[in-house]
């Protein structure tokens, strides 16, 4: 049976024949506690896949391995919820928990009801949610549970009297990606001629380039490259998807984007907090592996790519190859690397300890939690200009950036401003927390006197965008995978390229030893890190200066 059956209470419209969601209201309940800008939101949603070719009254189950883990807890479920809280989510839909774990529905339910968002009134959807949900315990190695599973699926079928389109979401540590994703292709495949099968795997990709590339190659002997959906969840992001847009919707920029007019592009990844138990996780890791040899290097891609031939998935990518490709090896001379120490006099107790004292890290480690290094593009728009990649736990706020900093106005000391200090333009792109893009610029101070000063052109979206509900990044990229867009998932091209980038430098690193710097817990990192980028053209105004707001979640 069905997991999710609203029969009973709302009308399916099947005259679209094309729509993935349902067409219903919401229930008399809801619309009394939910606002208008959200139902508006849930509505565009639904407007959006009603463009697509996904057939709704097709069913579909949605695995979740790994579901007692943090990643299915805290992001997976409660996603889903949302979705189907807004009717979001497929209409035939069966959603499966499997994990090693023996639990029951109840104990499942427990796990992760804590981390999801029920508005007043939604209670008995929340409950309606969970208990048509279902929950195998198995092994990851062995076939058993898989044959179960997949018994369970085929029952769906066979109520429906379809196939049944499969979603299979590796919510998994990556040790553990090989056997699971042979032991579906073995036992958990539906016939292709009657539904689909897609696989959704979460980063790490591998360690190095020739991990990735064994994980490619066990992949592909599996699956079709349309069928396998590599997740970075910073492709999801509000801002990283606006990149395009501000890029090549806009004739003030486009013209200007390239090495005449730009000095040097930095993006930035900034956490408060530090590993927080997850020491053991991350050592083996590390802050390159984890968030710039992905998120950062993603981010670039959009950033430097040429205009694609079309916003069709593969076009993009294409265009974000071409950039990988044309990246320069990293300098062994370009990179500060550091990791953090507490600091004796915070107030804040997690503040005084050091990513050492953490559980499950060596006391001897060289695992950096910082890293500053420099990347050159060699084709014609980059030649010359610096890409700084910057990111760190620990550090003295949260924030991840998108920086264009461009030159200065030509022959400034000549200039008819000689009298004043013209601050170089940049356009800033904040993906998190509180989105914005904004513009430093130098006007007129307005006073009697004749004085020029910088300010800023400033875009907040909670500011212009009021109660309206940014999508999740875990939301859209769901959804997409529904829809079975690529466009924001990682081909195994750009994978490969990625990493060859980078294995090098982490290589260097490892074989060298390499201690990284000590830096103070809350503090901007190495004082090094800004020297690397003064030596190579940034220059640090500080005349605006952005505040960030206190927020008590760490995204």
């Amino acid at each position: 049976m069905s997991v999710i059956n609203l029969k009973s209470n709302f009308e399916l419209n099947m005259s679209h024949a094309l729509t993935m969601y349902r067409q219903s209201e919401l229930s008399p309940v809801n619309r009394s506690v939910v606002p208008d800008w959200e139902k508006k939101y849930a509505e565009d949603y639904r407007k959006h896949v009603r463009k697509t070719s996904i057939d709704s009254s097709e069913p579909h189950a949605f695995v979740v391995f790994g579901a007692s883990g943090d990643l299915a807890k805290k992001k997976i479920m409660p996603t889903l919820w949302h979705l189907y809280s807004e009717q979001l989510l497929p209409y035939k839909i069966s959603i499966f928990g499997y994990a090693r774990s023996n639990l029951d529905i109840v104990s499942w339910r427990k796990g992760f009801e804590k981390y999801c968002s029920i508005k007043s009134g939604s209670e008995k959807k929340f409950d309606e949610f969970c208990n048509n949900l279902k929950y195998i315990s198995g092994s990851y190695d062995k076939e058993d549970g898989y044959k179960r599973l997949n018994d369970a699926i085929e029952e769906l079928g066979i109520f429906h009297n379809q196939g049944v389109n499969r979603l299979y979401y590796l919510a998994l540590p990556p040790t553990v990606y090989t056997e699971v994703t042979q032991q579906i292709h073995d036992n958990c495949m539906g016939d292709h001629t009657k539904c689909w099968t897609r696989i959704i795997i979460e980063k790490p990709f591998g360690h190095d380039t020739d991990s990735s590339t064994a994980l490619s190659d066990h992949l592909s002997k599996l699956f079709r490259e349309e069928e396998i959906f590599r997740i970075d969840h910073y492709l999801g992001k509000e801002m990283v998807q606006n990149l395009m847009v501000l890029r090549f919707g806009n004739r003030i920029f486009n013209p200007t984007w390239n090495k005449d007019h730009i000095s040097s592009v930095t993006i930035t990844f900034k956490e408060n907090f530090g590993t927080e138990g997850r020491g053991g996780y991350f050592e083996k890791s590390g802050i390159i592996r984890d968030v710039m040899q992905n998120h950062l290097i993603q981010i670039l891609s959009l950033v430097a790519m040429e205009k694609p031939k079309s916003l069709a998935a593969d076009d993009i990518r294409d265009e974000k190859v071409n950039v990988l490709k044309a990246i320069r090896p990293i300098s062994f001379k370009d990179y500060v690397i550091g990791q953090y120490v507490g600091d004796p006099n915070a107030t804040n107790v997690e503040f005084r300890l050091g990513y050492k004292d953490d559980e499950g890290v060596n006391p001897n480690s060289i695992t950096p939690t910082f890293c500053t290094c420099v990347l050159y593009i060699d084709n014609d728009r980059w030649r010359g200009v610096p890409f700084f990649l910057r990111c760190g736990k620990a550090l003295n706020e949260k924030k991840a950036e998108v920086r264009v900093q461009y030159k200065e106005v030509p022959d400034i000391k000549k200039d008819i401003f000689d009298f004043g200090d013209l601050k170089r333009n940049e356009l800033v792109m904040r993906v998190q927390p509180n989105e914005a893009v904004y513009v430093k610029m130098n006007t007129k101070r307005p006073n009697l006197e004749f004085e020029v000063e910088e300010t800023e052109l400033d875009l907040t979206y909670s500011s212009r965008y009021k109660g309206v509900r940014l999508p999740d990044a875990y939301e859209r990229l769901i959804l997409e995978v529904f829809l079975g867009s690529q466009l924001n998932f990682v081909r195994t091209d750009e994978l490969d390229l990625a990493w060859k980038i980078f294995t090098p430098f982490l290589k260097h690193l490892e074989e060298n030893n390499v201690v990284p710097e000590e830096y103070v817990f809350g503090c901007r990192g190495p004082k090094s890190a800004d020297q690397l980028m003064h030596d190579h053209g940034f220059v640090y105004t500080g005349t605006y200066k952005w505040k960030p707001e206190e927020l008590s979640n760490k995204l």
